[in-house]
């Protein structure tokens, strides 16, 4: 059984993928914008004074424009830093961070490197997903460092996944380890659903 849920990951991350590199750059620069709005606009409902968010890939829903915007205003932004072992460091952001190639070869800053204990003081947590369904569970890309990071942490706050509006799903396959996510963040809408 465990094979046949790692093979339906598997397709659906490949499926998820092509039609992230299919998208346009002002597709691309339009997503960014609208996740920057619904962003802001989750942040100030929530009140959130320190969040975790990531450096979006070019073909990932762009969290840049976000993270620059939040650090100007003087909210503190945890960003990951992968690590060998699966689990993640973290850093600061700040206005002037370079950022570099990290493990994987997702975009990292280079920063003063932070436990993973650093996340316990976040008000909101935003990650990357491949999709979520609209029972918020979500499907990461396959190398469970959120999973593992949500599943260490004792008194999680608030996790919306960030993700294009097509990758809401009905249903996504699921493992014991997965992790649900309070709601999602898309271009156009932040949705609660758990």
């Amino acid at each position: 059984m465990i094979g046949a849920i790692d093979n339906a990951k598997r397709a659906l991350r490949a499926d998820l993928r092509e039609r992230r590199q299919q998208r346009s750059q002002p597709a691309l620069e339009e997503a960014e914008a609208g996740v920057k709005a619904q962003l802001d606009a989750l942040v100030a409902a929530t009140g959130a004074r320190s969040v975790s968010c990531f450096l979006s890939t070019p073909t990932e829903p762009g969290t840049h424009a976000f993270v620059a915007d939040a650090v100007a205003r003087g909210i503190r932004v945890l960003l990951p830093i992968t690590r060998a072992d699966g689990l993640l460091d973290w850093a600061v952001a700040t206005s002037d961070a370079d950022i570099a190639e990290g493990l994987f070869g997702l975009p990292e800053p280079v920063a003063e490197v932070l436990s993973p204990l650093a996340l316990n003081d976040v008000d909101l947590l935003l990650i990357p997903a491949a999709a979520v369904d609209r029972s918020g569970m979500r499907l990461g890309w396959g190398r469970g460092f959120f999973d593992k990071t949500l599943g260490s942490m004792e008194k999680c706050p608030p996790v919306y996944a960030v993700i294009f509006d097509s990758e809401l799903l009905d249903e996504v396959p699921r493992d014991l380890h997965d992790q649900a996510v309070t709601g999602v963040v898309t271009p156009t809408q932040t949705l609660r659903l758990a």
